[in-house]
C-alpha cells in the first residue's frame, strides 16, 4: 500500500503547488505574440472560417462559437430547461426532458461529436451526451436545435459517449459507473461490486437520411469505468478503441483503491463482428424501460415514447468481440489517428504516453500473444500491441488530437502545457504553455481522417489572474493556438459557458449554407396552428381554455381577452406570422411560473398558465422585434370562479365606459 500512496501523495503535492503559485509554468508566456489581434480579429459583417461545439459540461446545453474570433454564436438547449428560449417549459418542448425517471429538467453534457461520411466531417448532426441520467442528444445543424434524445438503459454515468462511426453507421456509448443491470435485483451490498456490478456498451444506430436513433444492442462487460472511446479508421475501420479505468473493481477511494495497479486497459471491440452475431439472432433481449424523444419541425411538437426492449450480448459468449491492451495508468484518452494505424492512450498518471499499432494489435489476436484474461476477455500482451512510448511529454497527459499532418498533440493536465509530438518517431517536437490545466483540446477534424490543422483550441478549467474577478468562481477558457507553423502560437483566449470539456470544430460552409432560416408557414402542421388574425379565437372546455393567437410586428391577436376565471389552466398557442429571417416573438404572462416564449417566424409554440387569482393580467412581447415592440401588449381578466363574465377576446377595440363595467 505504502508504494502506491506514495506516489499519489507525490501527484497531488504537484497539484496543490501549482494551484498555489497561480499554475503558471516557469518562464511561460503571459500573452500572445503582437500580430496575434490582427490574425483572429473578423471585421464588422464578415464571418468566422470555423463553427467551434462546444460541451457545457454542468450547464446541460451546448454553445457554440466562431473561430477565430472567439464569439459565442449560440447557446443551443439540449438537456436542461432554458428560460430564454422556453424549451423544456413550453408544452412542445416538454416531453423532450422525459425519462424513465420521469421529467428531469438538467444534465451534466460533457462530450460532443460531430456526423460523418467516409470519417470526414459532413455538417449534418451533432451529437451530445449526458452524463447523470444517461441520455444521447441529436442535434439538427440546420436548425441549431435539439431534435432528438434517447435514454440508455443498463447504464449509470453516460460519460464514455457519444463517438461515431466512419459513416455515422453507430453512436456509441459507454457506463461511468457500472451498477447492477435494469434487469437484475439491484438491491445488492455495494461491497459485492465484483460480483454483481458490470459495465456496458451501447452502440446505437443512426438512420442514414432522417438520423433517428435506436439501441441496435449492448455488449455487457466487467465492472470497469470506461473513459474516453474514438472509432477506428482505413485498416482499424469496424473497430472502436475504448480507455478504461478502476480494473482493480473497487467502489470506494477510488483516488487510491483504483490506482494500485501500473496499467489498465485500452478495450479493442470489433463491432463488425458483433453487428454479425446480432444478425444472426445472437445475444438476448431484456425487458427494459427507457424513453425515446423526438421532435418535428413540421408540428413544432415532441413527442416522448416508453421503449421496452433492448438485446443484449454477454462478451463471455462471444470471445472475438473484445480484447483488451494494457495502458498505464488511469487512461483518460483513446484517440486514433487520421491514418487509422495509430491508437494513443494517455494514462493520467503515466509519465509517458503509450502509442499502439493496430497492425500489431491484429497480428497479436492472430497469434493468441495474450497475457491471460480479464474477466473473461483475452488480455493481449502490451509489448506485442505496442508501437512505442512518447517519453517524458509533460505531467498529466488526457487527451490527443492529430494535425492530418504527422503530428500529435496532448494535454498535460498537471504541468499546463499542450505538447505536439510526431507520431512516426516519438519525439516531442514543441511544447506550449496554457493558462490553466487544460482538459481536452480541440483541432477541427482532429479525430477524423482529414484533420482541418489550422487552429487548436485548449480547455482549461483554472483561470486564475486571466480574467476579471467574478467572485469565488471565476470563468473558464478556451485558448487559441495557431498550429500552421513548426512551433505554436497562442493568438487569444476567452471565456466559456458551463464547464467545457470535448469540443467539435468544422469549415464554417458545411453547415452555414444549409442553415434554415423560417418555416414556412403554408407547412406548419401544428394542431393549434393559427393561419392569420382572422382565424385567432378563444375557447373553453371545462376549466380549460384555449388562445390561438398570432403574432406579428408589432401586436397580437386577440390582446384583449375577458371571462378567464380562477382555476382556469389558459393554453396560449401562439403562430409567428412572421416569415423574415431572424424575427422571433417573445410572448410572456405576469405571474407565469415556467417562462417565456420565443417563436421562430412561421412556427407554434405553447405557454401553459393557470389564474390563480382575480385581477388584470398584462401580456406582452420579450422580444426587441421593431421600434414599437413595447406596444407588443395586451391584458388577460380573471374574474371570480363561477363568474357570468363571458368569454370574449378582441383586437383593436377601445374599452368604452359600458365596456368596463364590472359584469361579476
Amino acid at each position: 500500500m505504502k508504494k502506491t500512496i506514495l506516489p499519489l501523495l507525490s501527484l497531488a503535492a504537484a497539484v496543490i503547488l501549482l494551484g498555489n503559485t497561480g499554475c503558471k509554468p516557469k518562464n511561460a508566456e503571459s500573452a500572445a505574440s503582437g500580430d496575434a489581434a490582427a490574425r483572429v480579429y473578423v471585421p464588422p459583417g464578415k464571418y468566422d472560417e470555423l463553427y467551434n461545439f462546444v460541451s457545457g459540461g454542468f450547464s446541460g446545453q451546448v454553445s457554440v462559437y466562431g473561430i477565430p474570433s472567439g464569439r459565442l454564436l449560440r447557446v443551443i438547449p439540449t438537456f436542461s430547461q432554458d428560460p430564454e428560449s422556453g424549451y423544456g417549459f413550453s408544452e412542445e418542448t416538454k416531453p423532450m426532458l422525459n425519462t424513465s425517471h420521469g421529467q428531469v429538467p438538467w444534465d451534466d453534457q460533457h462530450h460532443l461529436e460531430l456526423s460523418q461520411t467516409n470519417g470526414e466531417i459532413d455538417g449534418r448532426w451533432l451529437f451530445a451526451n449526458a452524463n447523470n441520467t444517461p441520455r444521447i442528444a441529436r442535434l439538427d445543424l440546420k436548425t441549431f436545435r435539439t431534435a432528438e434524445i434517447l435514454e440508455i438503459p443498463n447504464s449509470a454515468g453516460n460519460h464514455s459517449s457519444p463517438f461515431i462511426t466512419e459513416n455515422t453507421e453507430y453512436v456509441v456509448a459507454g457506463t461511468r459507473f457500472s451498477v447492477p443491470m435494469d434487469t437484475d435485483n439491484g438491491d445488492v451490498p455495494i461491497d459485492s461490486y465484483k460480483k454483481n456490478f458490470k459495465g456496458t456498451v451501447s452502440f446505437i444506430s443512426v438512420a442514414p437520411t432522417t438520423g433517428e436513433m435506436k439501441i441496435a444492442f449492448q455488449l455487457l462487460l466487467p465492472g470497469v469505468d470506461f473513459d474516453l472511446s474514438h472509432s477506428g479508421k482505413g485498416p482499424s475501420s469496424g473497430w472502436f478503441f475504448f480507455s478504461c479505468y478502476n480494473s482493480e473493481q473497487a467502489n470506494t477511494l477510488l483516488e487510491v483503491n483504483a490506482s494500485k495497479r501500473d496499467k489498465d486497459f485500452i478495450m479493442a471491440v470489433n463491432w463488425k463482428k458483433a453487428e454479425e452475431y446480432v444478425k444472426q439472432g445472437k445475444g438476448q433481449v431484456q425487458n427494459v424501460q427507457y424513453a425515446h424523444n423526438v421532435y418535428n419541425d413540421s408540428t413544432h411538437t415532441a413527442s416522448s415514447t416508453m421503449e421496452t426492449k433492448t438485446l443484449v450480448l454477454d462478451v463471455k459468449n462471444f470471445p472475438d468481440i473484445v480484447y483488451m491492451i494494457p495502458c498505464p495508468k488511469s487512461p483518460h484518452g483513446c484517440d486514433v489517428d487520421p491514418s487509422g494505424e495509430y491508437i494513443v492512450g494517455s494514462g493520467k498518471l503515466a509519465a509517458l504516453i503509450p502509442v499502439f499499432s493496430f497492425s500489431k494489435i491484429q497480428q497479436a489476436i492472430t497469434n493468441k500473444t495474450f497475457d491471460g484474461d480479464y474477466d473473461g476477455i483475452p488480455v493481449i500482451k502490451y509489448e506485442a500491441a505496442l508501437y512505442g512510448e512518447v517519453q517524458k511529454p509533460g505531467l498529466g497527459p488526457l487527451h490527443t488530437e492529430f494535425d492530418g499532418k504527422g503530428n500529435a498533440y496532448t494535454t498535460m493536465f498537471i504541468s499546463s502545457e499542450v505538447v505536439k509530438w510526431s507520431i512516426k518517431d516519438l519525439k516531442v517536437l514543441d511544447r506550449h504553455a496554457t493558462y490553466y490545466s487544460p482538459g481536452h483540446l480541440c483541432i477541427p477534424g482532429g479525430d477524423t481522417k482529414k484533420p482541418y490543422g489550422k487552429y487548436l483550441i485548449a480547455y482549461n478549467k483554472i483561470t486564475k489572474d486571466r480574467y476579471l474577478p467574478t467572485g469565488p468562481e471565476l470563468a473558464q477558457s478556451a485558448q487559441l493556438f495557431d498550429i500552421s507553423g513548426d512551433k505554436m502560437k497562442l493568438l487569444a483566449d476567452y471565456p466559456s459557458i458551463g464547464e467545457p470539456h470535448y469540443a467539435q470544430a468544422c469549415p464554417a460552409e458545411l453547415i452555414s449554407k444549409n442553415s434554415q432560416k423560417i418555416f414556412k408557414i403554408d407547412e406548419n402542421k401544428h394542431p393549434y396552428f393559427t393561419a392569420g388574425e382572422k382565424n385567432s379565437k378563444v375557447t373553453r372546455q371545462g376549466n380549460r381554455v384555449d388562445v390561438y393567437m398570432t403574432a406579428i410586428r408589432s401586436h397580437f391577436s386577440p390582446d384583449n381577452i375577458e371571462g378567464v376565471q380562477v382555476g382556469d389552466d389558459v393554453y396560449f398557442h401562439v403562430t409567428n406570422l412572421e416569415q423574415d429571417w431572424d424575427v422571433p416573438h417573445g410572448f410572456a404572462m405576469k405571474g407565469n411560473n415556467n417562462a417565456e416564449l420565443l417563436i421562430m417566424p412561421g412556427e407554434t409554440q405553447t405557454l401553459k398558465w393557470t389564474a390563480d387569482r382575480v385581477g388584470i393580467f398584462p401580456m406582452y412581447c420579450t422580444d426587441f422585434c421593431s421600434a414599437l415592440h413595447q406596444e407588443m401588449q395586451g391584458y388577460v381578466r380573471v374574474s371570480p370562479k363561477g363568474s357570468n363574465v363571458p368569454l370574449t377576446f378582441s383586437l383593436g377595440k377601445n374599452a368604452t365606459p359600458s365596456d368596463s363595467t364590472n359584469t361579476n
